[in-house]
């Protein structure tokens, strides 16, 4: 257990950004790697859902190397003490002669129950198109594939949030070249249709990726991957209808994923790269912290989940279980996917 007093966090060598002067003890319950054998050389992207039982569902894509066509979603099960063995559920297959590969899995499930799993398929990310399934057994049987509506690509890379009213918005994102835009998708039909609404289209901006967080005036808070060196964010006060101007935060992130969460306790949770860029695309990941707010304004690091001189260890998902238990998944060194079983003590 790593206990960091925020205000005094220069005594382990943390950078406090507005600290709250707030003492958070991070409990970890477990730790590790999803799996230790895998029938593929790399893996990224992970993601998150609590199963109706309890147990955690982790989902990823591996294969040869990003954009090799044998790229498929896997995933695996956790019920409190290990994992199950991985399993392929969705691949980039068309015909005996065309496979593409798939991206970016994200699954969630609706009010209703039913266990949605959203992903890419594609040659790149600037061409691919937004596929699902559908499980009513918790992931155990996936219905056929389904192709989303030309205009709708699915949550990018993080989890969808779900309103008192049942609307669901949909973090997502298109990369075009060197034009990158952040837009939400907005069903009222339990995840089935879907609506898209704009995020500031003409921002001068590189952002993508965009992770959801609900203040407490019932605000909703896009935190948001960008070119700039830091995390932008956008909010919106009518239940995502309309979004702010993208505005820059002041905490680092050298263009990598994130991902964030609203506890049950009102409080915030956020998984970053705290660097800044290199040269090359992967430098700045080196290093994973999370992060802690009250108001989803202002953050300060708890604790440190790696700290590499080189390697890349990102795109984190965090979910918070019905037990409020967390739950953090990551991309490590593109050889594994890591995994954090934790509390928050306050």
């Amino acid at each position: 257990m790593k206990k960091i007093l925020i205000g005094f966090l220069f005594i382990v060598g943390l950078q406090s950004i507005n600290s709250q002067h707030l003492t958070v003890d991070v409990k970890i319950i477990d730790e590790g790697f999803v799996y230790q054998k895998a029938p593929f050389s790399q893996c990224h992207s992970s993601t998150l859902v609590e199963l109706d039982n309890g147990n955690i569902m982790a989902a990823w894509f591996g294969g040869t190397h990003e954009r090799h066509p044998d790229v498929s979603i896997y995933s695996a099960v956790y019920n409190g003490e290990k994992w199950s063995e991985l399993e392929e559920i969705a691949n980039g297959v068309v015909d005996d002669s065309i496979r593409y590969p798939t991206w970016n899995p994200v699954l969630f499930k609706n009010n209703n129950g039913a266990l949605f799993l959203y992903y890419k398929v594609g040659p790149s990310p600037s061409e691919w198109w937004g596929m699902y399934k559908t499980s009513e057994d918790d992931g155990k049987t996936w219905s056929e594939a389904k192709k989303l509506p030309d205009s709708i690509l699915g949550p990018i890379k993080n989890k969808p949030i779900q309103l008192n009213d049942g609307t669901i918005i949909s973090p997502s994102s298109t990369e075009d070249g060197n034009i990158w835009r952040v837009h939400m998708e907005i069903s009222s039909d339990e995840g089935y249709t879907w609506k898209k609404v704009s995020v500031d289209p003409e921002s001068e901006y590189k952002a993508i990726q965009p992770t959801l967080i609900k203040l407490a005036d019932g605000t909703i808070k896009a935190l948001i991957r960008s070119d700039q060196n830091v995390i932008m964010e956008s909010e919106s006060t009518d239940e995502g209808k309309t979004w702010t101007k993208l505005k820059k935060t002041d905490i680092a992130n050298p263009n990598s994923g994130i991902d964030a969460i609203t506890l049950k306790d009102g409080n915030h949770l956020l998984v970053y790269n705290p660097m800044t860029s290199g040269k090359n695309w992967w430098e700045g990941r080196s290093r994973l912290h999370l992060a802690f707010s009250k108001d989803g304004r202002n953050w300060d690091d708890i604790y440190i989940l790696e700290n590499q001189e080189e390697g890349e260890y990102s795109y984190p998902a965090i979910i918070q279980a019905e037990n409020g238990m967390i739950y953090i998944t990551y991309t490590y060194d593109r050889k594994k996917i890591k995994y954090y079983k934790l509390k928050i003590m306050k």
